[in-house]
């Protein structure tokens, strides 16, 4: 996939992550009940904003320990081949393979670390620790879990498939994310999206307006949600290139 212009990334950041969705939905390139995280996957700081970039991925045990080898050792390597292989912005991608955790994937110096070269936040299916110094670094992390130590924590494999909160992400996948949950965002349609989800709004303020104008109808309430409806359908050809 051809890089994406920097500004629709922009765009997508202004708008959370169930209104990405319903954007995606316009397109019908995917069913609906696909493409996104599942509950297992939470907001660890809520307030912060909404994420958006090309995913780097990799898989994490901290259970037992290694022959050799540990995430610290590991973590300029890791940041190394990211580097090479994702452009920025990145969101780091992890699958703790150890079911269920055994201990946190991440803490205040990987997360000042992956700041530093330009990711935007970090997705774990295993668990977080070090929460108020990583809030206080205004990164954002998304994890099933807080577990107060690191265990035997170790990356493994780097920039391959995972399975993280039901659904497989690859390595240069473009997610957003923020405290509603994470979603895939189909590559084909990034811009097409993020040109959409304003005209989405926009049209959904057909029925809000309406019904917050003082005196509402059923009649009137139909009539709004077939103009909402209608906007719908044409969103998709008015935003593609």
């Amino acid at each position: 996939m051809p890089p994406i212009d920097p500004k629709y990334f922009s765009m997508l950041r202004q708008f959370d992550t169930p209104t990405v969705c319903n954007a995606i939905e316009l397109f019908d390139v995917r069913p609906r009940n696909q493409g996104f995280m599942d509950s297992s996957i939470k907001a660890c700081f809520p307030r912060l904003a909404p994420i958006v970039g090309y995913a780097t991925t990799a898989t994490f045990r901290s259970a037992q320990p290694a022959e050799k080898g540990d995430v610290y050792g590991s973590l300029s390597d890791q940041v190394g081949k990211f580097l090479e292989e994702v452009p920025a912005p990145r969101i780091v991608v992890f699958q703790d393979l150890d079911q269920p955790a055994a201990s946190a994937t991440f803490g205040e110096v990987m997360c000042t670390v992956y700041k530093s070269f330009d990711c935007a936040g970090l997705i774990t299916s295993g668990g977080a620790r070090d929460l108020d110094q990583v809030e206080r670094l205004g990164f954002p992390c998304f994890s099933s879990s807080v577990i107060s130590s690191h265990g035997y924590c170790r990356t493994l494999d780097v920039n391959i498939p995972v399975t993280v909160g039901g659904i497989e992400i690859r390595p240069g996948d473009v997610l957003h994310a923020d405290c509603n949950g994470v979603t895939t965002i189909p590559g084909e349609i990034v811009a097409e999206v993020a040109l959409a989800c304003q005209e989405l709004m926009n049209a959904e303020n057909l029925i809000l307006h309406y019904v917050s104008s003082g005196s509402p109808t059923v009649e009137g309430l139909g009539e709004a949600m077939a103009a909402c409806g209608k906007r719908f359908k044409e969103i998709p050809n008015e935003v593609r290139k």
